[in-house]
This record gives C-alpha cells, structure tokens and sequence, in this order.
C-alpha cells in the first residue's frame, strides 16, 4: 500500500474542502474566485465611511413552483363568485368559507382570501398589505392578438418552471444569462453599509438569481443555530476534524506566489472570518419574543427578523434577504396541497410582520412575494397546469394597502385576456412591480434602467413615486 495515498497536501485539501456558501456564492472554478475577490476588494476600497442613518429592509419569498393565486385572491360577490366557480369546477373554493376583504380601490366588487390566510387578512384590513393583481413576467406591453400571431416579444421558455422563475429573479425575461435585479440594486447601493465584510444580500436558500450581482453575492446563512456556515465539522471536535481544522488554518496562514492559491485562500479565510462575525453579531442581537412555527418557512423567516435584530452590529443600512418556499407545483391533490401551502405561508408571514412590530421596524422592512407563474383557471381534474399572470402581495407598515392595485380579470373562459385554456396575460409586469420595491428601497429614478432594463418599455422613471403608487 502506498503511503501516500492518504496524505493530506494543500492541493487536496483545498479541493476537498471548502467553506460552505456562506460568503462565497459558488466556487466552481478558480478564476471566478479571482474576479470575486477582486470586485470585494474594490468595493471595500470605495465603501461610504458611514451609514446613512436609515435601515430599509426588503425580503424575497419566492413560491417556487408556481402559487395557484386565484384561489389565493378569489372574487367573493355573488355574479364574479358564480363565474369564478363555473371555470374552477371542482377546484374552487366554497363562496361561504373566503375570508372577507375590504379594499379601498374596487368599488361594487367584492374579494376574499383563501380561508387559510386569517393572518394576511387582518394586515390587509389594518392597511399593512396590499396585493398586485394580475402580474407577470413580460418583456414589452402585449396584447391577446400579438401573443396569438407572434408578434411580440415574448419571454423565453413561457409556461416553462425553469425560465418563468428564473425572469421573476432577473426580470430580464428576453435574456436567460442576466443577474438578478437584486443584485443589480445592491450593487448601485451596497456602499449605504459601513460593514462591507458582510453581503448586503442575505441568502436563506443558498445560491440564488435574484441576489447575484457584479460586485454584490448573495451571503447564504442557516435558519438554524446562529446562521452562519462554516466548514464542514468546524464544530465537531474528534480527532478527525480538529485535525482537518487545524490544517485548512495552517494552509490559510501561509504567504502564496502563486495567484491562484493567493486568490483561494483569501477567499476562503474571508468565509471563515464572516462565518464567525456573522454568528457572534447574531448572538449579540436585540433578542425577539415572537413565536415562530415549527415549519421551514416560519424558521427561515425566523432567521432573518434576527438578522434584522442584529443590523446595528453588523454596521448596515440596508439588506436584501432571498427565502424560498416549495410545493406550489400542485398539478394533482391541489385543494388539500394548497391549503397547507397557504396555511403555512400564513402563519410564518404573520409571525415576521409581529416580529417587526416588536422590533419597531414594520415600517422599515417589506416582505414580497414571487412566483414562477399562476395556475390555469381551469381545473385538469385534480389540480392546474401552468399558466402566466397571477396575483401577488406585499407586507409593510409601509405600503398603501386594504388596495389591489392593477386589474382583477375577468375568470371566464375566453375573457379578454385568455391567451388560451384559461392562461391570463399579465396586466402589469414584473417591472412595474418591482420598480416601487426598489424605489422605497432607496434607488433613484435614475437608477432603475440599470435595475430593470425593461422599465422604459412599460413606465417611464420620474421622481420618487412609483409606477403602482405601492407606498404612501
């Protein structure tokens, strides 16, 4: 037997074993980890010497898989329930069971809430949410004819899980090999942040589009523990790993020629040097009472009103937090699936808003929802198939809500903006949508083409008020 076979050299160890995404977004190849290093530097170099005073917060909660959103936000009165129904079938919710709603902006009609979601309803009710109906990925304003005859521009890959989520993260819909749109704000504003140790976009799922920008990565933490990522058995103490510690310090500790290695290294002791600021400002942070479920949702969001808890030790002005939840691609079992969905979604988003309010930040931090796409408004016997627009909503003290904003379509087969088989055409695109969360975030009208680069093509950016008027 050799005896080298198991030896441990710096090559080896170094391919072996590497921090986990925490602070580094991927490290599938060494030239990337150059260019990563060298944008971090640059950005250390500029950074502002202080905050801004002001701390704004926006979280993603991206429903993967694509959110059934009609029977989510449902016409509750008596003509727009009878057509909703005769097009649901046997997918349609009860008239009786629909939690009310109370909207300030529609007039003569009626809407209520999956029973499910008693929590959104008393934050719509108080003015703390608002839904956008009817939006979606689109790449230029189309009509029913222009989708039917080719003629539009139209997002790659429509209808299709992969594509759909990925324009959402994007909102680049022509382009499958863009950055996301969060990432391109963080870039624009990253040097609001004093501490420019730690990303401005903090990660519940690990790599994400919507995070990644030229000079800003996504930094993934843990719903568990204290959130940070180390490396593999960083706490287990058997010989083994103690051993492995200490190796993986001594190669850090080293003085490299080559630039390759120098790259490596300082990106990986950067890691661990984040991991540990990470989890002792998380420690440190304003404690929170809140009760959060026992449910991946509600401890990943959990997770991230700590993060918050702890922004004055962390030295930030603003973060951008990415938390996906699954199980929305609800082709079959879809009454039982959705209604756990929703009853989930409920409860953890109900917990962060009380979180905030204990904080005495409600005003100062939006949650969001995406989504690959809605559902057909037809049923295809046990569930729905994919389709395009769909309704989402937004939670702040901050935002102008008891308001759908945008265009509730009509839910009959053949209706105006039925491209075919019950799929809606949006109304208002992603665009639109994203243009208010990214003005009340801070961006400038100025910055939004750099942002969204479709934004032109729907809104032309003036001023501080948004497209939707989605905040006071």
């Amino acid at each position: 037997m050799s005896h080298h076979k198991h030896k441990i050299n710096r090559r080896n160890f170094l391919q072996k074993f590497t921090y986990g995404c925490a602070g580094v977004g991927v490290t599938s190849t060494l030239s990337s980890l150059i260019t990563m290093n060298s944008l971090s530097a640059a950005a250390r170099a500029n950074r502002s010497l202080s905050s801004t005073g002001n701390y704004k917060a926006i979280v993603c909660l991206m429903l993967n898989g694509g959110n059934d959103s009609y029977n989510m936000l449902v016409p509750r009165g008596d003509s727009e329930y009878a057509e909703y129904a005769a097009t649901r079938t046997n997918i349609a919710l009860p008239q009786a069971d629909l939690l009310p709603i109370n909207p300030t902006n529609t007039p003569g009609k009626e809407y209520g809430l999956h029973p499910e979601m008693s929590n959104i309803q008393s934050l719509f009710e108080s003015g703390n949410a608002a839904f956008v109906a009817n939006v979606g990925s689109l790449v230029e304003p189309t009509t029913v004819a222009q989708y039917q005859n080719e003629s539009a521009n139209l997002p790659l890959g429509l209808f299709s899980h992969s594509d759909q989520r990925t324009h959402w993260q994007t909102s680049v819909p022509q382009d499958i090999n863009s950055l996301g749109w969060g990432g391109r704000l963080a870039d624009i504003l990253h040097t609001n942040n004093t501490n420019q140790d730690i990303s401005m976009n903090i990660s519940l799922n690990g790599i994400n589009l919507f995070q990644r920008g030229n000079i800003v990565q996504e930094y993934a933490i843990s719903s568990s523990g204290l959130g940070s990522v180390a490396v593999n058995g960083a706490n287990n103490t058997n010989f083994y790993n103690t051993l492995k510690r200490s190796t993986m310090d001594n190669i850090l500790d080293q003085t490299y020629t080559n630039i390759l290695e120098t790259a490596y290294t300082n990106t990986v002791s950067d890691s661990k040097n984040n991991s540990i600021q990470f989890g002792a400002a998380i420690a440190s942070g304003t404690p929170i009472n809140t009760v959060f479920a026992d449910t991946q949702t509600s401890e990943r969001l959990n997770m991230v009103a700590k993060t918050i808890a702890a922004r004055d030790i962390l030295e930030v002005s603003n973060q951008t937090f990415f938390v996906s939840m699954g199980g929305y691609d609800t082709h079959s079992g879809f009454l039982e699936e959705h209604q756990i969905l929703m009853s989930e979604l409920d409860e953890a988003v109900g917990s962060f808003y009380e979180a905030m309010e204990e904080l005495g930040l409600e005003n100062d931090v939006l949650l969001f929802t995406m989504s690959d796409f809605s559902r057909k408004l037809v049923t295809n016997g046990d569930g729905a198939d994919h389709a395009w627009g769909g309704h989402h909503f937004v939670v702040g003290g901050g935002v102008n809500g008891k308001r759908i904003i945008g265009n509730y379509p009509d839910l009959y087969l053949g209706n105006p903006l039925d491209v075919g088989d019950g799929r809606i055409l949006p109304t208002t695109s992603c665009d639109e949508y994203f243009a208010d969360l990214a003005l009340w975030f801070g961006a400038s009208s100025a910055d939004l083409d750099q942002i969204l680069p479709n934004i032109n093509n729907f809104w032309s950016p003036t001023g501080t008020t948004g497209p939707l008027g989605l905040f006071v």
